[in-house]
């Protein structure tokens, strides 16, 4: 299927635009050319999450952040077909429209989970794969989780009380003061709606005990040592996945790609530039 731009915008290097696909329209940004590296961003960004990490990686590479299907600027799927199977087809749907058979992929928490599903899904097209900040979900979270709020799940409110409830909620995984990052989440959980808190609930009830097998692609797992959701599940990401590589980042915390993104850049070429991309 080809793709679609509509009015594509440019700063910095990045051109925006959005893709007809077979899972509705797209919204994508992009910067650079060379092998494709294609980032998913975690619930409920945007590719918000990697306006800084696109023109460090698109030096070198064709690096290309999309919207996840419901959340940013990207179409909105049925709830009831909100899965992270569902949300991996999209992103290869995304892929066909541009003719990109072979790229990268580079999830960060949500897009992590989703990455492995695309990589567990289409082994044949991965070449390699990233997991930033990925979960480490088994029957045993699943149910631990079953029932109980998550964390972006605010009433909403007549008064608008409940985005300083939101903004609170978060903040303590933010680097303190700063509140620009923080005002960059919020824009992307409104825009998100009832995915602000869905989109967790999704992760939760996938089954990866059932698909991290399947990953057969070199594989670099980050794991920021000061995001308390992540950090301890990054070890059994990486010794549940054969051959991948563990790289811990020393003082990141949950918004990894935008709080640093030098470093979450640099660490990405530095895994891809000792693989074979072709």
């Amino acid at each position: 299927m080809a793709s679609t731009p509509q009015t594509p915008s440019q700063s910095n290097g990045i051109e925006r635009t959005f893709v007809a696909t077979r899972s509705g329209r797209i919204h994508m940004a992009s910067a650079g050319t060379g092998f494709p590296v294609l980032l998913l961003h975690q619930t409920p960004r945007s590719w918000d999450e990697f306006r800084d990490v696109l023109p460090l990686l698109g030096r070198n590479y064709r690096a290309i952040a999309m919207d996840t299907l419901g959340f940013g600027d990207s179409q909105a799927l049925p709830a009831n077909e909100n899965t992270i199977t569902r949300w991996a087809q999209g992103a290869l749907d995304l892929m066909d429209a541009l003719d990109i058979t072979r790229f990268a992929v580079v999830g960060h928490h949500t897009g992590a989970v989703v990455a492995m599903e695309v990589a567990a899904t289409a082994p044949y097209r991965v070449a390699a794969l990233g997991l930033s900040s990925c979960p480490f979900i088994t029957a045993q979270r699943r149910l631990d989780h079953q029932g109980k709020r998550v964390i972006d799940d605010v009433e909403h409110r007549a008064d608008g009380s409940h985005l300083t409830e939101l903004w609170q909620r978060r903040q303590p995984f933010y680097p303190a003061g700063d509140i620009a990052l923080l005002e960059r989440f919020m824009c992307d959980a409104l825009k998100a709606g009832e995915l602000a808190a869905g989109g967790h609930r999704v992760v939760n009830g996938y089954e990866m005990e059932r698909r991290i097998g399947l990953v057969s692609c070199p594989t670099l797992v980050m794991a920021a040592t000061e995001d308390p959701h992540a950090y301890g599940s990054a070890p059994k990401v990486a010794q549940a996945i054969a051959g991948s590589t563990l790289v811990e980042i020393q003082g990141a915390g949950v918004p990894l790609p935008d709080q640093w993104p030098h470093q979450f850049a640099d660490t990405v070429e530095g895994f891809l530039q000792r693989q074979t991309l072709d």
